[in-house]
């Protein structure tokens, strides 16, 4: 869900500014699972940008606070968003933790780092949202070691039916900062892509396993 059409479209302009987003329905990528994909996004360049990076760090914040009031604790989950939510959590004087994929398997076997207490108050960060999948193994991994997650907030979102599913199925509130449909939107208006471009990008989205 995207709160605010301005926000979610000024989002989306700042991605395809730095090429955290690139779209190529010519020239598709393939991601690690293996799906052929006109659209590839990586949000951690926005951390190279400190405009833009504190753009996304206090309306990540606004959201946060409108929609859970201040949390006890920020969390980002591993790798992808340890950055930004550091960032959050400076920005509303909050401790933070972040979530690993697993455990670690040395030392004291850790798959949260950082002060976490149980029953705290814990919003989530992200930093992209394809399937949902490794973000609630972060939920998951918070939810084990009690803590009560109010909710997850991120960048961007592909909107994938398997995603909102999977969130749902989870009982966890997602919300984003923009979203594929603001992007399509505000890339054919400023003209990164032709309206034939625009037309086979919201093709995949609908079905991107088989998408060719």
């Amino acid at each position: 869900m995207v709160l605010n059409k301005e926000t979610a479209q000024k989002t989306a302009e700042l991605l395809l500014q730095i090429n955290a987003i690139k779209l190529q329905p010519q020239n598709p990528f393939t991601w690690a699972s293996g799906w052929k994909s006109p659209i590839y996004c990586d949000n951690r360049i926005t951390l190279s940008y400190p405009p833009i990076r504190n753009y996304l760090r206090e309306h990540l914040a606004k959201q946060i606070e409108e929609l859970y009031g201040k949390p006890d604790v920020i969390a980002g989950v591993a790798t992808g968003a340890i950055g930004i939510g550091m960032l959050v959590a400076d920005y509303m004087n909050l401790p933070f933790c972040y979530v690993r994929p697993e455990p670690k398997k040395h030392g004291r076997q850790n798959q949260i780092e950082g002060s976490l207490q149980e029953h705290q108050n814990v919003v989530v960060v992200e930093d992209l949202i394809s399937t949902g999948k490794s973000s609630l193994l972060a939920v998951d991994a918070l939810r084990a070691a009690n803590a009560q997650v109010k909710g997850m907030v991120a960048i961007f979102s592909y909107g994938f039916d398997v995603s909102v599913k999977n969130f749902s199925k989870a009982e966890v509130s997602l919300n984003t900062l923009s979203n594929y449909d603001n992007l399509l939107e505000q890339a054919e208006k400023a003209q990164y892509i032709t309206t034939e471009e625009a037309s086979t990008l919201a093709n995949w989205r609908k079905d991107p396993a088989n998408w060719k």
